[in-house]
Parts: C-alpha cells; structure tokens; sequence
C-alpha cells in the first residue's frame, strides 16, 4: 500500500497524527508480496479514544472498503508487540497535514512473530525471501521482549522457521 492511499482516510476520520502498524510501512518500491494489504490498522496517536471512529467510518465492508479497496482497523497502543525502544527507531511520513509514524521494518517484523497467524507468516518469509529483514537483528528484538508476558523462545523459534522456510 503506498502512502497516498492513506489520504483518503485523514479525510474521512478527521485525524492528523496515525501509527501505522502494518505493511504500509514497507517502501512500495519492494515487492508487492512484502506490502500489499488490504487492511492496515491504525492508532490514532493523539486521540486513542477515537479508535472505535476508524472501525466504524473506514472498517471492512464500510462505504469506504467498497469505494477504495481497502480499510483500516482502529487499534490501540497494546495492538501490535514490539521492543520497548521501538521509537527511537521509527520513521515520520507527512502528507499533507497528516503525520504517519511507521515502525522500522523488523521491529514491525517481531510484532508479526508475536501474532504468528498464517497472514503474519506468509509476511515474514517474503520480507526474509526478499533480504528486507535479518534473522540476527531479529532475534535480538524479540529478546527484548517482556519475556514475562511473551514466550520468547517459541517465538524465536517461530522466526527461525520462517527464515528457513524462506532460504534464509
């Protein structure tokens, strides 16, 4: 999904500053297997009260869905597992008036291990298959995780297998 698929949605949700979990993250210019989504969730940064607004206005099957092919699932901060210093390592995006904060891609990558659905899997070989991420800065996010709140062997195992999967 390239970014200016997103102005539609500061235009229907009247909100100026999103975190970006999901594969839009991803520069367009890397293949489509790495980027395309249909559905991205957002975190309305500055007003997380209004998550239930982008479900509502620009959810699956909403007008919006039909009209642009795509939608948005409100989220919270909690959504998305990734190193507790995943911000020093975020990008800033603006279009227009709006600021998209994108998380760097392994650090994106470990809150797909964390979910280890079928989708997530599938995402993650590609994003190994295609050298955007390393098994070893891999692995020395996920053990930066609360490993108190997240099996963090199973998930490194998780993401061995899919490096291997992927030919890594």
């Amino acid at each position: 999904m390239c970014f200016a698929r997103l102005r539609p949605l500061r235009k229907k949700t009247r909100l100026s500053w999103w975190v970006v979990k999901r594969s839009c993250c991803i520069s367009p210019t890397h293949p489509p297997s790495c980027w395309y989504q249909r559905e991205l969730d957002l975190y309305p940064a500055l007003h997380p009260e209004k998550a239930d607004l982008i479900d509502g206005a620009i959810g699956a099957m909403s007008s919006f869905d039909q009209t642009f092919g795509y939608y948005a699932d409100g989220v919270g901060p909690e959504t998305a597992v990734m190193p507790d210093d995943w911000q020093t390592r975020e990008t800033l995006y603006y279009i227009g008036d709006v600021t998209v904060i994108c998380p760097e891609v392994h650090d994106l990558a470990v809150s797909k291990c964390v979910a280890g659905r079928d989708k997530d899997a599938d995402f993650v070989r590609a994003l190994f298959k295609h050298q955007m991420i390393e098994l070893a800065i891999m692995t020395e996010r996920i053990a930066q995780l609360d490993a108190a709140k997240h099996p963090v062997q199973h998930i490194t195992q998780w993401t061995q297998r899919r490096a291997q999967e992927a030919g890594v």
